[in-house]
Order: structure tokens, then sequence, then C-alpha cells
């Protein structure tokens, strides 16, 4: 089995140090720590920018369903663009009528489709809380997910409860900015602020989550005998 991703640059492939300069500082979506904590195939088609329409517009769509084969999976996360086109691309309306699109298609060539829910933006206010900032777009693709009986990742909780757990100041590490200062290092003051694109450490972490997911999915650990019994009871 082949495992196809179609997102934005949250899930896209490293761009090797480009912006910060440094090899050693990559922004990268968790999509391309994905192969490491997975034994399948991975193919990692998610492009920077992208949103449903364009994803298609721009022929990276056509790119997952020329090669899809029956039993493949295509994970699906798109959202952080979309929703800077709220009249074209509402979370109820062009977002959901897309993402509705892909799901056919996919399941129309015989393969599994799973949709994500976005990441969450790193974004705490003055009193320390974690901001929402994805709005109604999450809660779209869970909904969207029941009603066509597919299975939803929810890397928006995932990723609240890990920048939440992890607490302000360390969650830092999980992008550009927060690595570099670590290592008394200085980036570009546009970096400096940026709080959505992950570099190795984020996009690691999402990516373990994901494996988890998707090996839940497959019945991973169902055969084991439950160890229960073994355990000493209070």
């Amino acid at each position: 089995m082949t495992i196809h991703l179609a997102g934005d640059s949250t899930v896209a492939p490293t761009d090797n140090g480009a912006t910060s300069g440094r090899a050693d500082l990559p922004l990268l979506g968790w999509g391309d720590e994905l192969d490491q904590f997975i034994d399948d195939e991975v193919r990692n088609y998610a492009v920077g920018g992208a949103t449903t329409q364009s994803f298609r517009e721009e022929g990276h769509w056509g790119k997952v369903t020329a090669v899809l084969r029956p039993g493949d999976t295509v994970v699906i996360q798109f959202g952080h663009n979309d929703q800077k086109e709220p009249e074209l691309l509402a979370a109820s309306g062009g977002y959901r009528t897309r993402l509705t699109e892909f799901v056919t298609e996919v399941r129309g060539a015989g393969g599994r489709a799973i949709l994500a829910t976005s990441v969450e933006r790193r974004m705490f206010d003055e009193a320390g809380k974690l901001q929402y900032s994805h709005g109604p777009y999450p809660a779209a693709v869970r909904a969207l997910g029941h009603e066509l009986d597919v299975p939803v990742i929810d890397l928006t909780v995932f990723t609240r409860w890990l920048y939440t757990w992890l607490g302000e100041a360390e969650s830092a590490a999980l992008f550009v900015h927060g690595a570099a200062a670590a290592r008394g290092i200085d980036v570009d003051p546009a970096l400096a602020k940026d709080n959505t694109h992950f570099t190795t450490a984020g996009a690691a972490a999402v990516a373990r989550f994901v494996a988890e997911q998707l090996l839940a999915l497959d019945g991973g650990g169902d055969e084991v005998e439950p160890l229960g019994k073994w355990l000493v009871r209070p």
C-alpha cells in the first residue's frame, strides 16, 4: 500500500533550509517526516500556499489520482489557505465541496480517503493562552468525516494539546525561530514571527502522531493478547 499526501505547506516536503538560509534549520511539513515512522511507501504531493481549489487547478491533485491504485490511502489536509478566501472557499461552502470531491474520487479509484484537520498556529495571547486560529474549518472537516464515513485525524486538537503541554516557551522549539534561538542564531524578522511552519522537531512530532493514527486505523495491536490479567490489581 502507498500513502499519498495532499495538502499545504504544513504537510509539504522540506525546503532544505532555503527560507532560513541554513540547511540545519529547514522549514518542512509533517509529511516530510512520515516515512520514518511507517513501513508503507509515502508520496508527498503537498505544496506551499495550496487551497483545495488551487491544488486541483495547478495539477497537483491530478498527480495523486494518476498514480492512485486500489488499496492505497490518501491523507488530505487543507484549510490554512482556504480560510484566506472566505467567499469562494468558506468552511461550509467551497472548502467542504472540494474536500467532498477529493474523497469521492479517491473512493472511485478504490482507495481509502482520510481527512485531517489543520495543524494549529502557535499563537499565545498576553495571558499565555493558546488562541484558536482556524474558526469553523476544523469543525467542517469533522462533520464531513461523520457524514461521509471517512476517518478524520484531528491535527488541530493534537497540536493544540502539544503546544499547551510543552508551554509557550518550550513549544517554540518546534519552529525555526525557536530552534534558532536555542542555539544563539539570529533569523530573518519575518521568520522570527512564523508560528505556522515547522522545523524538523515540529514536523516529526506531528508525523509520529499521524503514523500512530494510521496504524490504529489498520488494526495495529488488535491481534495482541490484552495484558490486563497479568497486571497487579490494587
